[in-house]
């Protein structure tokens, strides 16, 4: 697989009619992945953080729901975590996707569910 890339898309929760889909910021640089969603007071859909396999709520406004992905884009892990919080790492973890607290239940986004991204995969090459 390629590298990521910052920018907008959509992650795609389900298959078929059942499908839900978001709309996503992918932070894949360092810098980009250094902020995060500091000092924003919520989050409009989710942000995927690439590669990412542990993260922290300090200097956050809100609460946040986070997703670890492994490699295949499947969820290994879903917690809620309160701001000033330090998670622990998730060994299969490659990536995560934070979302406002409360919306990937709302999503059906939990572990062995398998998510698409769309609209800034691995850059080719």
């Amino acid at each position: 697989m390629g590298r990521w890339r910052d920018g907008d898309g959509t992650l795609t929760v389900g298959t078929g009619g059942e499908a839900r889909v978001i709309p996503l910021r992918v932070a894949a640089s360092y810098r980009a992945r250094t902020r995060g969603l500091l000092g924003q007071d919520g989050v409009e859909g989710a942000l995927l953080l690439t590669p990412c396999s542990s993260i922290h709520t300090f200097r956050m406004r809100f609460a946040i729901d986070v997703a670890y992905l492994d490699r295949k884009l499947n969820v290994v892990a879903v917690r809620t975590m309160k701001p000033g919080r330090l998670g622990l790492p998730r060994l299969r973890a490659r990536h995560a996707v934070e979302s406002e607290a409360g919306a990937m239940a709302g999503w059906g986004l939990r572990p062995g569910v398998r998510v698409t991204v769309d609209g800034v995969g691995p850059a080719d090459g």
